[in-house]
């Protein structure tokens, strides 16, 4: 029940079009209570005691009343729907916005597609409250409410034997709803499962087409396809039982009372149109019993999405700003810091230890180690991915933590060794570094990059589309741009992860080119993958199990004949 409150809470700030929502729902209950009524007029009144000229008046006010009925449902359904979706895009609104205010630990340990079913299939199936829920059980409430005035004012007798089977409705609703919930849970989970499987599917077509593994792909898709059927099955099989029993259980209310009903007719105490007219009121009684067990069997389908949905809202992200933490300044100058900085993904397996490291603002650095020793770890501390486990980094001097986080951001540009490029044009793309910049600072940045003049061989220049994750366009045409979207953002400080390893001579020149001009009066930090590209930056830094066991210039490194000197070695041999 805390779900469904929760929900209906965003409901609140569409006051009118509840009302309005509201108050059809009850114009139409109540014109549906006079057809019985008028139905009993024309039985006794017309057809008994023989009074024709009363049938037009009637058979007028029973059009009348179907008329004004569909006219308000028409209309009640109109501003539902208009609510519902307000709400449920005010909601997936909610939902990316937390998702984008999460750390960078809560998607690594999520799969994209899990993301992508909660933002849209689980928000979708809260709909179904609004839609069948809120709506369903207003309409029904109400007509319950009506019909039990009508019922009892008619014959208290009667109405206490058509009251007889609700205890048991009620108490198979209860067990019901316990158990049904559990398994719309699975359903969901099911349901995500299926999702992730499918975004990673599509998205490394490639290597299944390149591995030839169509065959095991299918078989995969398969296994989560039956058990996503078979959680499905799970909730229809109980519903299989429930609905037809429920529907049993009312009718034994019609049964009681055509055994009573007919007794007090042959003994004058009932007419045959009070009769009809007590079964047809009590028809319209079963009616909303049964929709509410219906609607409950949608509720719990649409409260476990929504347990799943709040999951995410009320998910805190790792790495906030302190309270009150304001800018230090408009623009840093540079300058880093790494004091004594001890990091660790997983508790009692330190990545980093004790690791110090200065580097001066507008120095060219470089970060060199073999995989693992944790140089990507120090970039994703310096933009504050994570957050250091003890120790502090400084930018001029200001803890990071005294920092906010989007401003810290703002001060770095990263270009990494594979650039996501988002499926959009070139223009877009590029112009993400600075959202509101025009086409001159557009090209000239791409100029600077040395993207133009492949950027002018596409067919259609800035407005070509590159498909998803750049896949229209070369590595290096795609580091190019990376890197002019760097340029327009205009940070002091640039991290470069150099990508130079699997493209030809001609283009790698052209990035070095491009880095150049990246790097001139910035703070650069490159995490090289190429030793012997290491020769025009002021240090180099060597890393080895979260520490730095190595500091110098190029030459220096190599007369050392340490670490260094063996990966040059080898690269060179290689």
């Amino acid at each position: 029940m805390k779900t469904l409150f929760r929900i209906l809470s965003y409901v609140t700030a569409y006051r009118g079009l509840m009302l309005a929502t509201f108050s059809c729902a009850a114009l139409a209950t109540a014109l549906d209570l006079l057809p019985p009524w008028l139905i009993k007029v024309v039985i006794d009144d017309v057809i008994q005691a023989r009074q024709p000229n009363l049938l037009p008046w009637t058979l007028g006010a029973l059009l009348g009343a179907y008329a004004l009925k569909h006219g308000f449902n028409s209309l009640r359904i109109r501003f539902n729907n208009t609510l519902e979706q307000r709400v449920v895009h005010h909601l997936r609104q909610q939902v990316f916005a937390a998702l984008q205010r999460l750390s960078v630990r809560y998607f690594e340990q999520r799969s994209t597609g899990e993301m992508m079913s909660r933002v849209m299939n689980d928000t979708e199936h809260v709909e179904r409250i609004f839609i069948d829920g809120l709506e369903g059980m207003l309409t029904a409430s109400l007509t319950l409410i009506g019909i039990t005035i009508m019922l009892v004012t008619l014959n208290w007798r009667l109405a206490l034997l058509a009251f007889l089977p609700i205890p048991m409705l009620v108490l198979a609703g209860t067990t019901f709803t316990r158990r049904v919930h559990r398994y719309y849970h699975a359903i969901r989970q099911r349901a995500a499962d299926l999702n992730a499987y499918l975004q990673d599917a599509l998205s490394g077509i490639r290597e299944t087409m390149g591995f030839n593994r169509h065959d095991h792909e299918r078989s995969r898709f398969a296994h989560l396809s039956q058990a996503y059927s078979h959680a499905n099955l799970n909730a229809m099989l109980l519903w299989s039982l429930y609905s037809p029993g429920m529907m049993f259980v009312g009718s034994l209310g019609t049964v009681l009372i055509l055994w009573y009903g007919s007794g007090e007719v042959m003994r004058g105490s009932l007419t045959v149109g009070e009769l009809v007219m007590f079964l047809s009121y009590l028809a319209l009684f079963y009616v909303p019993v049964n929709q509410i067990h219906s609607v409950n069997h949608l509720l719990q389908h649409a409260l476990a999405a929504g347990d799943r949905v709040f999951e995410v809202l009320d998910a805190k992200p790792e790495v906030q700003d302190r309270p009150g933490v304001t800018p230090p300044v408009s623009r840093v100058r540079g300058s880093i810091a790494f004091q004594n900085v001890t990091f660790a993904y997983r508790p009692g397996v330190p990545v980093l230890r004790g690791l110090t490291l200065r580097i001066h603002a507008g120095e060219h650095v470089a970060l060199v180690g073999h995989s693992g020793a944790g140089k990507s770890t120090l970039i994703k501390l310096l933009l504050r991915f994570y957050d250091v486990t003890s120790g502090a980094i400084t930018i001029d001097g200001v803890d990071l933590r005294d920092m906010p986080v989007a401003f810290l951001r703002e001060q770095i540009g990263l270009v990494q060794q594979e650039p996501f490029l988002f499926n959009g044009t070139v223009r877009d793309n590029i112009a993400y570094g600075k959202l509101s910049a025009t086409q001159e600072e557009i090209e000239a940045v791409a100029r600077a990059a040395r993207a133009q003049e492949f950027i002018d061989a596409l067919p259609e220049g800035y407005d070509t589309w590159i498909g998803e994750r750049g896949v229209k366009l070369s590595v290096g045409q795609k580091q190019r741009i990376s890197i002019a979207r760097v340029l327009l953002k205009n940070p002091p400080i640039v991290i470069f992860d150099e990508a130079t390893s699997n493209i030809d001579t001609e283009t790698e020149v052209k990035i070095r080119e491009a880095v150049d001009v990246l790097i001139r009066n910035r703070t650069t930090i490159m995490i090289a993958h190429r030793i012997s590209t290491l020769q025009r930056v002021d240090r180099v830094f060597v890393l080895e199990h979260g520490v730095i066991t190595e500091e110098g210039h190029h030459t220096q490194l190599l007369h050392r004949g340490g670490v260094y000197a063996d990966l040059y070695e080898a690269q060179f041999h290689v």
